[in-house]
């Protein structure tokens, strides 16, 4: 029991980055899914945070929150997939909640944290990318 307590073995460290990225990216993806059918009427509430226009922002979310999070939760090309997300999350955070309190930042935020800390962490061996560099290196 106290071996599985204290253990750093790949195998739980592996479990929880496992764990992680499907979970966040679960959640992600009901993000944009919920963007994507209800797309007509998002756009007409839909900040533009970087001038670029309410419809490019809005389906530069959706690329984002939906298909890269499932590129995430596949574990595939995960840290490209990670960067979109990144940066939409630091938009939200900064530049879309600028103004409010911090519990309107908060949720961003902490997907920040998590999808800074993957991208820093990478996918572990429960990924996609794990098992194509796992099968290269033999």
């Amino acid at each position: 029991m106290k071996k599985m307590l204290f253990s750093t073995r790949p195998f739980f460290v592996d479990t929880a980055l496992l764990v992680l990225r499907v979970g966040v990216a679960i959640m992600m993806i009901t993000h944009g899914w919920s963007k994507i059918v209800n797309f007509s009427e998002t756009m007409e509430s839909f900040p533009d945070p970087l001038g670029i226009g309410v419809a490019l922002s809005l389906q530069l979310t959706i690329f984002a929150e939906f298909f890269c999070a499932i590129l995430l939760g596949l574990g595939f090309m995960t840290r490209l997939a990670l960067v979109p997300l990144i940066i939409a999350m630091l938009t939200a955070a900064f530049m879309v909640h600028a103004g409010d309190p911090f519990s309107d930042k908060e949720l961003s935020l902490l997907y920040l944290l998590s999808f800074i800390f993957l991208f820093l962490r990478g996918p572990g061996l429960y990924s996609m990318d794990g098992q194509i560099l796992k099968k290269k290196r033999y």
